[in-house]
């Protein structure tokens, strides 16, 4: 009977305990080197907040509130790998993990509070990438944009497909006056081509929501009649503005799933090749917070034994391995840009190739 209830699933005393160290390393290693980052961040680009004349509450509370969920979550991998090598190091210096073993406790029942802990963080992840970071960068970017980058001027050779049978094609877009060179509408049926809108210039009206052409000539093909209409002006509208042809890859983290979902569609139909960038955001923010459980096993599984190095080689490995995660992470998006994988599988590499070790050093650390 003893055996079976050192067995139990319901959280112990010593579960909450290992929970609470985790937990409070996690976010003290947050809070640390959230800090340190700030500082860096704000000495390099003081110089920008002074020239643009940023003010104070916007600087504090339109950027950097909303930089630290984003900078907390990207590198959540990181905090979670160095929090369980630290404390669990410790716990092994201290020979409380042999403790543990001594006292009839398996070490996959010791791995319980550690997989909570990490549940716990893969969900709060989840929260950040669909429901807080979003609309946290709306603001963030909008400060950047107007305080510290460039905005960008030109956009050219612009090919759009704006609805199943219909292309736009623009020579060139200058976002400072809205207005596009050498605009051209095709439309289809089929393969044959039924209408040709060509115009000199074309501005974006936003606040009517409409495309104003210059000097137009609109050839219309039926039955094998070629008719062409010409004027000075005229107002259209396709389902394509003036913010989409200036769209940094950056706005993709302003979507919620839902959103993220409707823009894929439209850069898929429009042959956008920002489609890309939408798809690694959708994939990485599923892929990062899975990764909490297989860095917390490998935290654990390297840092339970007592080593003659001391806590400071247990953690010289963690940070290690951490990094080759992120970097690994970083480095499998090449694949997608180089068309060789698709995102929903390169994104995932790391975390398959990295579960693989944990799963070898979780087997071997009982040993």
């Amino acid at each position: 009977m003893k055996e079976k209830k050192q067995y139990t699933w319901r959280i112990t005393t010593l579960d909450r305990y290992i929970i609470r160290k985790f937990m409070g390393t996690y976010f003290f290693a947050i809070l640390i080197i959230i800090g340190i980052v700030i500082i860096f961040d704000i000495s390099e680009k003081i110089d920008d907040f002074v020239d643009k004349e940023a003010p104070l509450r916007a600087i504090v509370v339109d950027y950097y509130m909303n930089f630290i969920p984003y900078f907390m979550n990207m590198f959540s991998p990181l905090f979670v790998f160095i929090s369980v090598i630290f404390f669990t190091s410790k716990l092994a210096a201290h020979s409380e993990i042999i403790a543990m073993l001594s006292g009839g406790i398996s070490f996959n029942r010791i791995m319980y509070p550690y997989i909570l802990s990490a549940l716990f963080i893969a969900l709060l992840s989840l929260g950040l990438n669909w429901f807080v970071i979003p609309p946290a960068n709306k603001v963030r970017l909008r400060f950047e944009e107007q305080y510290l980058k460039k905005r960008t001027e030109y956009n050219r050779n612009i090919h759009y497909q704006v609805e199943p049978d219909t292309y736009v094609y623009m020579e060139s877009y200058n976002s400072w006056n809205s207005t596009a060179i050498r605009f051209t509408l095709e439309s289809f049926e089929g393969n044959e081509l039924v209408s040709k809108l060509s115009a000199e210039t074309a501005r974006w009206d936003s606040t009517a929501g409409r495309w104003r052409l210059n000097e137009y000539h609109l050839r219309t093909f039926t039955d094998s009649v070629h008719s062409v209409t010409w004027g000075k002006q005229l107002d259209t509208i396709i389902d394509i503005t003036g913010a989409d042809l200036i769209r940094r890859k950056e706005s993709v983290e302003q979507f919620n799933l839902r959103e993220l979902n409707r823009f894929i569609d439209t850069l898929r139909m429009r042959g956008d090749a920002n489609v890309k960038f939408a798809l690694i955001q959708k994939n990485s923010r599923l892929a990062i917070p899975f990764s909490s459980f297989i860095l917390t096993i490998m935290g654990v599984a390297l840092s339970s034994r007592k080593r003659r190095g001391g806590i400071g080689l247990n953690i010289g490995i963690g940070i290690a391995l951490s990094f080759s995660y992120i970097l690994f992470l970083r480095f499998s998006e090449m694949f997608v840009h180089a068309d060789v994988m698709s995102p929903a599988i390169a994104l995932w590499i790391p975390n398959i190739l990295y579960a693989g070790i944990a799963f070898v050093l979780y087997r071997l650390a009982p040993k």
